[in-house]
């Protein structure tokens, strides 16, 4: 080797030298002397026929080996032919993946979910809300019925949580569901976890609160004839109207852009109260309808209504809310009893405030309260604000502008509107909703009694008066005005 070459393993190179040739150098690496020509060829060759030795032998082992590995293969293949069939077939499914297990009954379920498979849907549904505590129940699952201060729309309770066979404390959910199992949409245990089914309605109407254009969607089966086998195992006054494919990640609160209520009374409850008469024989004047419809109008827009529910401050961002249209239609007799409608639309609701918003005015029109009390009721003061009666409240419909922009005609889903379907609302509204509302108002006499009330209001209240009222309407046994379920927050 050259002097000053490096070493051929990338090392020191004294692993190189023969024995005792360490121990002859000098200084620097340098040899006392020459090392004879034999040695350094021999010791040039080592490296190379180590090399080819580890090849040589590493292809005679693998060649040892093949055989073996060959051997084992076909015996395996042998096993699994002879004797081992059937076991290969309960193991493996279709394409050689590991086939489903099934328990006693399962395969038959399993044959009806591949017939009907289960898809995401919203349903079109009405109802009549007397006799049954709200659209969502489950109170009792937490115990909270127990405290009489505790209302409903107070709490955002998750969907998964039910109450189901309490009649005592029905609510139009247990119907539906009930008609939904025995109809076959769903699994019984979904409707005791309606998390399985993503179940989730559009508004959570309150206590004896109607609905003509209820939204809710859910996973369930699409089985034949749906409509008319959920409706099979429904009372006459809850009506589902018609299904639509949705997208899978679709929730009906959480994509309706607004929704829209109405709410029937009597017209003597415009009847000014030094000057007109306050019961049935009352007709409201193209005056009097136009200044109810001008002190209505106050209200759209978006203006902070902590005033018109519970719990809510000046500051709260929750309190903002955003009115789009609101209005009172033409005045109509039914039964010698001459009534009128006022529509809301706004994007949602807190609890009690569509019936504190015309409570409001139903004061200022009588002559209780001046017309400054409606900006008043918008600022940082707290205002002692009427809260008219439950009876006539109805959900109308429910919008959703958005989606069906987006989705409505992306040639696979449809948009969530309702046109087929306005003449069976029209009709379930005549003759369900509306003939109730009508005879319980002329039996109770809801709105004549709430109307003795207003002289007790003090609309100048002081923030503790008006706190101490806000309290007390915690107790109020016709329940709120079912907007709270609404609520985003």
């Amino acid at each position: 080797m050259p002097a000053g070459a490096p070493p051929r393993d990338g090392g020191d190179g004294d692993d190189l030298l023969p024995l005792g040739a360490a121990e002859a150098a000098g200084p620097g690496g340098a040899f006392s002397h020459p090392p004879a020509p034999r040695e350094t060829a021999r010791r040039d060759l080592l490296p190379a026929a180590a090399t080819c030795f580890e090849t040589s032998f590493s292809q005679r082992r693998r060649m040892t080996e093949m055989p073996k590995t060959v051997a084992n293969s076909q015996d395996k293949r042998l096993n699994s032919t002879h004797g081992g069939e059937e076991e290969e077939e309960r193991s493996h499914g279709e394409n050689g993946c590991p086939a489903k297990r099934f328990k006693p009954g399962e395969a038959e379920a399993d044959e009806e979910l591949k017939k009907f498979p289960k898809r995401k849907i919203a349903l079109l549904m009405a109802y009549l809300g007397k006799g049954y505590h709200g659209m969502q129940g489950d109170l009792l699952i937490l115990g909270l019925l127990s405290y009489p201060a505790v209302q409903r729309s107070e709490i955002s309770l998750p969907s998964s949580q039910r109450n189901m066979g309490s009649s005592q404390y029905k609510t139009i959910e247990d119907d539906l569901v009930s008609a939904l199992i025995g109809s076959g949409c769903i699994l019984e245990d979904h409707g005791e976890d309606m998390k399985k089914m993503s179940f989730q309605r559009c508004a959570r109407t309150d206590k004896g609160v109607s609905a003509a254009g209820q939204i809710v969607s859910l996973k369930a089966r699409l089985i034949d004839d749906i409509v008319e086998k959920i409706n099979d195992h429904l009372p006459p006054h809850i009506r589902i109207f018609g299904f639509k494919r949705v997208t899978r990640g679709f929730n009906a609160k959480k994509k309706c852009d607004a929704r829209t209520y109405s709410y029937m009374l009597p017209t003597f409850a415009f009847a000014h109260k030094d000057y007109d008469c306050q019961d049935e024989s009352f007709r409201l004047s193209p005056e009097a309808l136009a200044t109810v419809n001008r002190l209505l109008a106050c209200y759209k827009g978006t203006h902070r209504f902590h005033n018109f529910t519970s719990q809510k401050g000046p500051h709260d961002a929750s309190a903002k809310r955003y009115i789009m249209e609101i209005s009172c239609q033409e005045a109509f007799v039914r039964d010698g009893l001459e009534l009128a409608t006022i529509r809301v639309k706004g994007q949602s609701f807190m609890m009690h405030q569509i019936r504190k918003m015309i409570g409001l005015v139903i004061a200022v029109v009588k002559g209780y309260a001046p017309e400054a009390i409606l900006e008043q009721s918008w600022g940082e003061e707290k205002v002692d604000v009427p809260k008219a009666p439950g009876l006539g409240l109805l959900l109308e419909r429910v919008h959703f502008e958005s989606y069906n922009k987006r989705y409505g005609n992306d040639g696979v889903h449809e948009a969530l509107e309702w046109a087929e379907e306005e003449p069976k609302i029209a009709d379930f509204k005549e003759r369900y909703i509306y003939p109730t509302i009508i005879r319980t108002e002329k039996e109770e006499r809801s709105m004549a009694n709430w109307m003795e009330t207003l002289p007790r209001h003090e609309f100048d209240a002081t923030a503790s008066e008006a706190q101490a009222d806000g309290a007390g309407a915690k107790n109020d046994p016709e329940g709120s005005d079912g907007c709270g379920g609404d609520d985003s927050d």
